[in-house]
């Protein structure tokens, strides 16, 4: 077929130098691109030569074990996402799985299932059935996607562009691709089509059959055939079987068989007459084609480019630790930017949220961060207003983890948090002023002085941060404490900063179906009490008296606050001012 003179031929292979250009770019700035400072700087060609010691050794060594479970587990299951949600689980199995299915022996049915099934594979079970049922299960797939994100809009989640496009682009594939198959069936030019070039009958010296034929698939195929007249003759169906057996049985399976198309056939065929002529069909066949060449085309310049680089991440994630290469570090970070799928479980669980409430910028979610950062590592030129929301969503991340803990692609959100942070240090006006804050950095800046360039800027930073911690690390200062709470309490709850680290990890809170109703308050709650000077409110908690002391909250706190303790020193109050 042809559109526009163009044979579809050459709009495929189009598609396909596209996609492949896309695709070559995209993995070559894998190796390009850079996030953060680099320890020991690489050029392209030796980051390349590192990724593939990387996958050789990975792939012939006991990784590959590893690998294997992280496809099985992570990408064909998708337990990350099922640990998550059981709606997202599903909505993601009923657009992933049955798509795949349609990618494989429908839209490549040609190389695929033609030498399997026959060159009449499209018309016959199991391709006919599976294809519509597929179909079906991918359009519950979309329904649920599109219910979450513009019905139920769950809280900080921020829809873009390539959000817009994702959804519409597989509504129109799959959409057109069931009202194909149902005008198809309800179409008389196609039936005479078929029945002249595949059933070998000739209108006019075989009208008697031809009749017959056509009264059979009006009343058991769908065919809209007005010209047949109800009740139709008995007798004039049992010949139509019969030439229906004799031409048509053995390469086209009944039409009930692809119940979503025979449905729309029995509703488009009455009501739009239009869309089952031949002009009509070739238009609705024509969308369909065009609206997957180019969600094939622009794949790698898209959202839907995830397909592809979540696995890969997953897979890199899975076998890589502390003592991979720089090189291959940094080509995992790129790589991963490219392998978010912008679900929003991160900005969902970021402890920073109440942050985003007050002050608006969509940059403290981890989420649409990742945008910005998309930015940054293609070295494009960020402005001053960008520079500034992304150098305070970056500074006011609390480094509690649970982006990275909650992730489903599996993507290792809090090391790129760490090293932007330090490459904006790096930058003369921009972090300066939010690194003096006792908030956020200190565990993030805790560490041995970089080398090279950044080295004067965090120690620098360092040696702020530690001088305005150094009075509440000392359990020896006086503290000036306001409201109820007593002097000698623990007084390292002042540098809480509610990023319920305590809370994930305590088992008594873990053990309670409603901790808020069984408990009263959790371990953050109570140090976020004392901090309000509510503490002696705080002390008639559940949480305070049915403490395990086992100082799992103590050992996790990011900000060295001595959790258990001060869950000591409400206990003592409570004691006190019941005498």
């Amino acid at each position: 077929m042809e559109l526009f003179s163009i044979p579809l031929a050459t709009l495929v292979y189009i598609a396909l130098a596209v996609f492949a250009a896309g695709l070559a770019l995209k993995v070559l700035s894998w190796f390009a691109r850079r996030l953060g400072p680099e320890e020991h700087p690489v050029g392209v060609v030796k980051r390349v030569k590192a990724g593939i010691f990387g996958v050789w050794r990975s792939i012939f060594s006991r990784s590959f074990f590893t690998l294997c479970k992280a496809f099985f587990v992570d990408v064909i299951f998708q337990w990350k996402v099922l640990k998550e949600s059981r709606t997202r689980w599903i909505m993601h199995m009923l657009l992933y799985l049955p798509f795949l299915f349609l990618i494989f022996f429908h839209a490549l049915g040609k190389f695929l299932s033609a030498p399997i099934w026959g060159t009449d594979f499209a018309d016959l079970n199991p391709v006919f059935f599976l294809r519509d049922i597929c179909g079906v299960l991918s359009l519950a797939g979309l329904g649920i996607a599109v219910f979450r994100r513009y019905i139920k809009k769950p809280q900080r989640m921020v829809n873009r562009f390539g959000d817009h496009y994702a959804i519409v682009l597989v509504g129109v594939i799959l959409l057109s691709g069931v009202l194909l198959i149902g005008v198809k069936i309800a179409s008389h030019d196609v039936f005479m089509d078929m029945v002249t070039n595949y059933g070998g009958l000739n209108p006019d010296d075989d009208a008697e059959d031809v009749a017959a034929l056509t009264a059979y698939w009006n009343v058991h195929y769908g065919l809209y055939a007005p010209e047949v007249k109800r009740p139709v003759d008995p007798a004039v169906l049992i010949q139509g079987r019969g030439v229906n057996e004799s031409y048509c049985a053995s390469c086209h399976v009944s039409t009930k068989y692809s119940p979503a198309g025979y449905v729309t056939a029995k509703v488009v065929g009455p009501a739009l007459t239009a869309l089952t002529s031949e002009s009509g069909v070739n238009a609705i066949y024509w969308i369909h084609v065009l609206a997957c060449l180019i969600g094939l085309a622009l794949l790698p310049f898209t959202k839907m480019f995830h397909m592809l680089a979540t696995p890969v991440s997953l897979f890199a994630n899975a076998v890589m630790g502390k003592q991979s290469a720089p090189a291959n570090v940094m080509t995992r970070r790129i790589m991963e930017l490219d392998g978010c799928t912008h679900c929003g479980t991160c900005s969902l669980n970021c402890s920073a949220m109440m942050a985003f409430q007050v002050k608006g910028n969509k940059n403290i979610l981890p989420s649409e961060k990742l945008a910005a950062l998309k930015k940054l590592s293609w070295r494009m030129k960020l402005s001053a207003n960008e520079l500034a929301a992304l150098s305070q969503g970056v500074y006011l991340c609390t480094n509690c983890d649970r982006c990275t803990a909650k992730c489903p692609a599996g993507l290792d959100l809090r090391d790129m948090w760490m090293w932007v942070r330090e490459e904006l240090l790096a930058r003369e006006g921009v972090a300066e002023p939010l690194v003096q804050t006792q908030l956020s950095f200190f565990r993030g800046l805790r560490k041995p002085a970089l080398n090279g360039r950044l080295s004067a800027s965090a120690e620098k930073s360092m040696a702020k941060l530690q001088g305005n911690y150094a009075r509440l690390m000392d359990k020896s200062a006086t503290v000036p404490l306001t409201g109820d709470r007593p002097a000698e309490m623990d007084p390292t709850f002042a540098a809480c900063f509610g990023c319920q680290n305590c809370t994930s990890v305590c088992p008594v809170v873990q053990g309670c179906e409603d901790p808020g109703k069984t408990l009263g308050l959790v371990p953050h709650q109570l140090m976020a009490s004392v901090g309000m000077g509510l503490s002696e409110m705080a002390s008639g908690a559940g949480m305070v008296w049915q403490c395990l002391t086992c100082y799992q909250c103590q050992e996790h706190c990011p900000q060295n606050v001595d959790v258990t303790d001060v869950i000591y020193g409400l206990k003592n109050l409570a004691a006190k001012k019941a005498g």
